[in-house]
């Protein structure tokens, strides 16, 4: 069987841009990652998603006004992707695009990724695959996370049990264990609530390395206060985002007292360090390696307070796998494409708690 070409993009939460990754799947359908390419969001179109997360005045024009400006940027990105890997769109056979999540409301029934998938094919001349959670949420599931059944053809082990974190705006977690057991949700809040407060306070989109929050000092009252959360003690199938750990939430907190700034971001940066590690010691308990991905997996300060709280269970990066940190989720969109291309089920219901195993994904055909 030849190789067969897909590009995967994501968006996260973290809204600082779309990461774009060429994947090549070989005759054994394992991914190769050929090229990647990074575009930012301008401060303008930031500021434009953060509004869309609540209602707003003419929302409907707005959200899909916007959803057009990313198709054209997401366009951008595949175009110069593939001009620096000298390669032409024709050779493409799907693009995998997550799209940016404004809304995601599983309770409720729905969620909502914008980036106009038609368009998108329009502007590259590529199938485009997209909207990928709804078919999930529709069968009952929670719509997130999807890379869990990634993580597994691409991580699991017949000799260890790990644990896989994406530290991205939301923490999200799975659990692969040697015997083929497989388990997953979303933790909390990674960077999201950290980069909101020193954008607030300092006008920088995130802490490197966790520079500032590293001249702060835990407010352990405080931390106690935020894990008191009742989602952090729901059971799984759970997913969350910016619907519940926004601005509102962590202003919640702070309503009742003054802190030094950079003891809030100190304290933040433990809020997703305790959450995580709360969360794989009561779910993922045999785990005995942790490999971190995503922007989180380089805050230093963070790092470190995950392999304090987690002891001698040993912590690195995708990294050590093959796979870097900053493209494990666009190289998995473009193999949910692949999945849904091919008519294969790629949700994994003791993750979402989905009524059984579907075909993800909306195909705009070139």
């Amino acid at each position: 069987m030849a190789s067969q070409l897909f590009i995967g993009l994501m968006s996260g939460t973290s809204l600082d841009g779309v990461d774009v990754a060429l994947v090549t799947f070989n005759h054994l359908q394992q991914p190769q990652l050929l090229k990647t390419h990074f575009v930012d969001y301008s401060a303008d179109l930031r500021t434009q998603i953060l509004a869309l997360q609540h209602p707003t005045d003419n929302e409907l024009e707005k959200t899909a006004l916007i959803g057009n400006t990313l198709a054209h940027l997401y366009a951008t990105a595949v175009n110069e992707l593939l001009s620096a890997a000298k390669i032409d769109a024709t050779s493409v056979n799907a693009i995998g695009c997550h799209g940016q999540t404004i809304r995601h409301r599983p309770e409720l029934g729905f969620t909502m990724q914008i980036g106009n998938a038609a368009l998108l094919s329009e502007l590259t001349g590529i199938t485009v695959v997209s909207d990928f959670r709804s078919r999930d949420i529709a069968a009952g599931g929670q719509g997130a996370p999807l890379v869990p059944a990634f993580h597994q053809d691409a991580f699991a082990h017949n000799k260890h049990n790990r644990a896989i974190i994406n530290i991205g705006g939301i923490a999200n977690i799975t659990y692969l264990s040697n015997t083929g057991e497989i388990f997953g949700f979303d933790s909390g809040p990674g960077n999201m609530l950290l980069d909101a407060w020193i954008k607030q306070h300092l006008g920088l989109n995130y802490d490197a390395d966790g520079q500032w929050s590293s001249t702060g000092n835990i407010i352990e009252p405080l931390l106690s206060t935020m894990l008191s959360e009742p989602y952090f003690s729901a059971q799984p199938p759970k997913s969350t985002g910016r619907d519940l750990f926004n601005d509102a939430w962590l202003s919640r907190w702070l309503a009742t007292q003054e802190y030094a700034h950079n003891d809030v971001a100190r304290t933040l940066v433990a809020l997703s360090a305790h959450s995580i590690a709360n969360a794989v010691k009561q779910y993922c308990g045999q785990a005995d390696e942790i490999y971190l991905c995503g922007g989180g997996a380089k805050n230093k300060l963070l790092t470190s307070d995950l392999q304090s709280l987690m002891g001698s269970v040993r912590i690195e990066t995708t990294d050590k796998l093959g796979m870097g940190i900053d493209w494990v989720e666009a190289i998995a969109f473009a193999w949910l494409a692949k999945k849904c291309l091919s008519q294969e089920s790629a949700n994994l219901p003791e993750v979402t708690g989905a009524r059984g195993l579907r075909i993800l994904g909306a195909i705009y055909q070139a």
